[in-house]
């Protein structure tokens, strides 16, 4: 049988292993542009490494083929948690440093590219109640058991406020609790609607410490039914009704409403129609508290985490925000950022998560666990770099008198002696 020498196919093959090279090569260098040029370096599987720094000890991606290298350059903002997932790339060090160096890099202010003026169109965020219902499901009842693992005694699943740096975990998330029934200066006998209530920990504790009536919505299953054991089996089942169905049921007036954590899972188009139950439902001189992780200017959720752990939602910037108040007759009258304060609850949870990691790859398995790790770690790094936001805004009736004068009573630190 005839043929070609093998050192001639050998030679043949060289060229084009070169340029293949010199393509990739290319291809990620335009990649690592777009993404602000950011000082890390990208380690191949054969040992190449790619990227410029002048740092003595970069951030360094380890690149475990080329398939997965050809995925990462094709759409680095969803294949990196895809990849990164199933351990086909690892990072260098430590994971959060990691992100935030990519994410302090990342250009601002950046026009939309074709692909998402192509699909702008499509990208409707208005959610129906059953779409709402199965986004809940996908991601808050996965198990309490899982959430008990690294939350707080409570199991509040939201941003902590931490007066003292000091302060553990538990103490920061009732600061955190006792800081908004303060800014909306509840009094015993009023009656206060919650719209998204968790577990239940801020009716219970607006009950047990304001002598308030609560009225507490949520559509996730696991949760409503912890909150109602923790009400009975705190005697506070005359005082706090936890109602499993969509906040758009709410009917009724009250003296406050508030939602913490809820906003980032309603539709943008959505946002009219909340201020519109909102203005239906609260009596002449009623007030209340939206908690929303945000944004400083409107911007899609990471594509990975809205596929992967957060189905449909959208952290809002303020002038998203204020769709819900502008059109309905509704006043702001305060605006605070706790955007470290976020940064501080995550370092917590994340080192929780951590020690209980084991646990949870016996309760599901390793990509679960890489999962939520580069999740928490991911957030983390946002509220550090600044790409996320944590926004309380406090409103009442347009034209209500009765409001403070100062802020001085929200800044006093709680009287009660059990906080």
């Amino acid at each position: 049988m005839s043929g070609e020498p093998a050192s001639a196919v050998v030679a043949a093959a060289e060229p084009d292993r070169s340029f293949s090279l010199a393509a990739e090569r290319l291809l990620l260098g335009r990649m690592l542009a777009s993404l602000g040029s950011p000082p890390i370096q990208l380690v191949l599987w054969d040992g190449q490494q790619v990227g410029k720094t002048h740092e003595e000890n970069p951030a360094r991606l380890l690149v475990r083929d080329r398939s997965a290298l050809l995925r990462l350059i094709a759409d680095p903002e969803f294949r990196f948690g895809e990849l990164y997932v199933h351990e086909r790339i690892e990072v260098d060090g430590n994971l959060t440093d990691f992100l935030e160096t990519l994410y302090r890099a990342l250009p601002r202010n950046k026009p939309l590219g074709f692909k998402e003026k192509l699909l702008a169109p499509f990208s409707s965020r208005r959610h129906s109640a059953a779409q709402s219902a199965n986004n809940i499901y996908h991601h808050y009842d996965i198990g309490n058991d899982f959430y008990k693992l690294w939350l707080d005694e409570q199991l509040v699943y939201t941003c902590a406020y931490f007066p003292q740096p000091r302060l553990d975990l538990e103490q920061a998330q009732v600061a955190k609790l006792d800081y908004i029934c303060r800014k909306l200066r509840l009094r015993p006998g009023e009656t206060v609607v919650e719209a998204g209530c968790g577990w239940g920990a801020m009716a219970l504790h607006m009950a047990r410490h304001y002598g308030v009536q609560v009225k507490a919505f949520n559509l996730s299953r696991e949760q409503i039914q912890h909150a109602r054991l923790q009400a009975q089996s705190t005697g506070l089942a005359g005082q706090v009704e936890f109602v499993e169905r969509d906040y758009r049921d709410i009917d009724g007036q009250f003296d406050a409403f508030v939602s913490v954590g809820m906003l980032e899972h309603v539709g943008l188009d959505d946002y009219h129609d909340l201020g519109a139950l909102i203005n239906r439902c609260l009596k002449p001189d009623g007030r209340g508290l939206i908690h929303s992780i945000g944004r400083d200017q409107p911007g899609n959720m990471n594509t990975w985490i809205e596929r992967y752990i957060f189905p449909g939602a959208c952290p809002p910037s303020l002038s998203q925000m204020m769709a819900i108040f502008e059109p309905n007759g509704l006043s702001v009258l305060d605006v605070e950022n706790l955007r470290l304060h976020y940064a501080q609850t995550l370092t917590h949870w994340l080192q929780r998560f951590e020690a209980a990691a084991d646990r949870v790859k016996d309760m599901f398995d390793e990509s679960f666990v890489r999962t939520w790790r580069l999740y928490l770690a991911g957030s983390l790094a946002s509220f550090r770099a600044g790409d996320l936001q944590l926004f309380q805004v406090a409103f009442s009736r347009n034209g209500n008198n009765q409001i403070p004068w100062s802020r001085q009573d929200v800044y006093q630190e709680a009287a009660h002696a059990d906080l």
